[in-house]
């Protein structure tokens, strides 16, 4: 099975576990999406927004000396946008309405998030 094929499986695992979401998203910390079931049109721009999250919140971490960052969190008027490491190349991202249970995002994410680190190496 192809590391593509094992993103997308991991990515679609998330979904189904938490089937509200809006998308999953597993994209490069250069901000390039490598597998996700956000509509096409949207890709580019999440990953992108993922890439600047994560930088944005490891600048936040180390700034407030409450270690390393292991995820951040927006939460809009109309759902969140949830975005963790995953390993030293990858970021999963989750969005998902206001009602979405952020207690499963998170535990999902942890799992997830892990499994895409040992894909990806």
């Amino acid at each position: 099975m192809s590391k593509q094929e094992d993103l997308l499986r991991i990515a679609g695992g998330v979904r189904h576990a938490i089937p509200e979401l809006h998308g999953v998203m597993i994209a490069s910390i250069d901000g390039l999406a490598l597998a996700h079931d956000f509509p096409e049109s949207e890709a580019e721009a999440v990953a992108a927004m993922a890439a600047t999250a994560l930088g944005l919140g490891q600048r936040i971490s180390e700034r407030a000396k409450v270690g390393g960052l292991l995820e951040a969190v927006v939460r809009g008027q109309y759902g969140y946008f949830v975005v963790s490491g995953a390993g030293e190349s990858a970021v999963l991202v989750m969005s998902g309405p206001t009602n979405a249970n952020l207690g499963l995002m998170r535990l999902e994410a942890r799992t997830a998030s892990a499994r895409i680190s040992q894909v990806l190496g």
